[in-house]
């Protein structure tokens, strides 16, 4: 390289240099910049700030004699919120006890010479509600639901039968109004004692002060229908398919009608016996007007109330789903008398 080669190359380095040198200071505070604001991103300092302001309020406002007063005061409505919550969850988790032919078990290794992936074997299950057939079945389960549901997991047209589904229909019924009412009630009483809430208190410890005040834990989520599935696996484990017959509350009113329509009716005369529907459930609170006939509250004097249907010859002593046979009860009168006959 020349002498003049080098002097470019020397005055070319020296301008690399001031420009880095220029550039540096940018990239620095660039950098500074990038750091507060990941800091502020994953630790939210004014949130941590208002935590910590929260937590020193609460350890005096819980041991105060102004909480617990608001405490005491409205302890008798919270716990009758509770109650309602407990039977609401035990209508919730009726189930039902499907009846599936016992097969037994076996242990299945899969010991191919060559190892394929196989990925939809991952998709087999073995549980109480789910049939595992073949693509025909599961696509003639799509065309006839309720046919196949009955041939496949063993449910007899029987009136034991059909009285289960119509219990499971009427609870849950029942169950989707009373989360409805339970809720209200809730805010009902929240809303009573709202201006005695300390500001801090409402905004930032709300779910905690709800808590403390005595209210258990209430769901409010959507009602977890029972299904039973249709489910297809190819030999190759490579393609699968499924079929899932969910039993929501529109379901099984065609589910009980068509169970009806396959019945010899031994308790009652063919054709006479009334069915647990959605429309005979508000034909019966209308026709009580809405009034327990136990206790005589109605929806007027507590407009929250949760009213069910109840037999009163109950179907395990040989009473009949008749309009006859069926009366309008709060939720406190229906749980305590249980299989009880009053007449």
């Amino acid at each position: 390289m020349g002498c003049l080669g080098t002097l470019l190359l020397f005055m070319l380095l020296m301008a690399l240099a001031e420009l880095i040198g220029m550039v540096i200071p940018y990239i620095g505070i660039a950098l500074v910049v990038f750091i507060i604001f990941m800091f502020i991103k994953t630790h939210d300092p004014v949130k941590a700030y208002w935590k910590f302001r929260l937590e020193r309020f609460e350890k005096k406002y819980y041991i105060s004699e102004e909480f617990l007063n608001i405490k005491r005061r409205i302890e008798k409505y919270v716990a009758d919120c509770n109650e309602l919550n407990e039977h609401i969850a035990s209508l919730r988790n009726t189930h039902l006890g499907i009846n599936r032919l016992n097969y037994g078990q076996a242990n299945f290794c899969d010991v191919s010479k060559y190892n394929y992936e196989r990925p939809e074997y991952n998709k087999h299950s073995y549980n109480e509600n789910v049939y595992n057939c073949s693509r025909t079945v599961c696509d003639n389960a799509r065309k006839q639901p309720f046919k196949y549901v009955c041939k496949y997991f063993n449910i007899k047209p029987t009136e034991e039968n059909l009285e289960n589904f119509e219990k499971l229909l009427n609870n849950y019924e029942a169950a989707k109004e009373g989360a409805i009412l339970l809720a209200k009630e809730k805010n009902k009483i929240l809303n009573g004692i709202e201006s005695e809430i300390p500001t801090i208190i409402k905004k930032y410890g709300y779910k905690r002060f709800q808590k403390e005040i005595g209210f258990r834990e209430v769901e409010f989520r959507e009602l977890k229908f029972p299904y039973y599935r249709f489910q297809y696996v190819s030999p190759g484990g490579n393609a699968s398919s499924r079929c899932d017959v969910i039993m929501d509350i529109k379901n099984l009113n065609r589910f009980i009608s068509y169970m009806a329509e396959n019945i010899k009716f031994q308790k009652s005369v063919a054709g006479q016996r009334a069915l647990m529907t959605s429309s005979l459930r508000r034909k019966i609170l209308e026709r009580d007007h809405y009034i327990c006939q136990r206790c005589k509250n109605s929806i007027t004097n507590e407009p929250n109330l949760l009213l069910e249907v109840d037999h009163i010859i109950p179907l395990s002593k040989g009473g009949m789903t008749t309009e006859g046979n069926l009366q309008t009860l709060c939720w406190r009168c229906n749980r305590s008398k249980g299989v009880k006959i009053e007449m």
